[in-house]
């Protein structure tokens, strides 16, 4: 049995780490991203499907390409971000099964089935871009993720003529605690559980 991670870890991760709204005036070196990829590749998906694609959008270009798609409220935030991830699906993910589950035709359980294929995609999708916030909160990064954007204008800028779709965006960088709100409620374990 392996041993649970301490209690400061936990922390950096869970407990005091927190959706970031400012940033400090700090660069995120590519070796901090290809870190992070690096660890968060490794986290299970289905048939070890690895649907998720990501965008690194650093630079001033990129930034204004990504601008008319930002809503109103979400903008500042954006554009002061040292990076914004753009955490996409591959909705054709089952063309790379034979790499990725070798030992069984997996590609053949996908090819005509949209249902499967959509709802495979989302959820796995999904499933890899939390391992990717929490991995780069273990590398020290704070993030910022967020759903208002025009996932449409995402698509038609950044993934046009390809079978990727946006997810979702996350801010990346070393937050300023001057941006906190307080922490929102959770529900109690008792409150959304049960053990039967």
């Amino acid at each position: 049995m392996k041993a649970a991670i301490d209690e400061a870890s936990i922390a950096t991760l869970f407990t005091d780490a927190r959706t970031h709204n400012k940033w400090q005036n700090k660069t995120v070196e590519d070796t901090i991203l290809k870190k992070v990829h690096e660890v968060c590749r490794m986290g299970p998906t289905s048939a070890n499907c690895c649907p998720m694609r990501i965008i690194f959008v650093k630079s001033a270009d990129a930034r204004e390409r990504l601008r008319p798609s930002i809503a109103e409220g979400n903008l500042e935030k954006t554009m002061t971000a040292p990076v914004t991830a753009i955490l996409a699906n591959d909705f054709e993910f089952y063309e790379k099964l034979p790499q990725l589950f070798p030992h069984a035709d997996a590609r053949s359980w996908f090819v005509g089935n949209e249902e499967l294929i959509k709802e495979t995609a989302k959820t796995n999708g999904t499933l890899q871009a939390a391992y990717f916030m929490i991995t780069a909160r273990a590398f020290g990064l704070d993030c910022g993720p967020m759903a208002g954007f025009d996932k449409e204008k995402v698509n038609q800028e950044f993934f046009s003529g390809t079978s990727i779709r946006a997810n979702f965006l996350c801010n990346l960088g070393y937050g300023d605690p001057e941006g906190l709100h307080p922490r929102s409620p959770r529900f109690t374990f008792d409150e959304v559980c049960s053990i039967i």
